[in-house]
């Protein structure tokens, strides 16, 4: 693990064009910003698990995601109005 030390409004770089900038020192936390292009996904730690263990999930239960379909499919036939010939 790196470790930095860093302070209020000082920034480190990740990678080209990830800036992790100190927004403010509390007694308690850090507000930290993070500026990045929109297709750099950037998440909390324990939200990045949560989509870890669902994508999982998803991926070992292939049934679900068929029948989720077919489901979708049903509802968007019942809400299509009959076309006229």
């Amino acid at each position: 693990m790196l470790v930095f030390t860093r302070k209020l409004d000082q920034a480190i770089v990740v990678g080209d064009g990830v800036e992790i900038r100190i927004m403010r020192i509390g007694r308690d936390s850090v507000r930290i910003g993070v500026t990045a292009a929109p297709e750099v996904p950037v998440h909390r730690l324990e939200i990045y698990e949560e989509i870890r263990v669902a994508n999982a999930l998803a991926v070992a239960a292939p049934g679900q995601a068929h029948e989720l379909v077919s489901r979708l499919q049903t509802q968007r036939t019942a809400l299509t109005p009959p076309h006229e010939d």
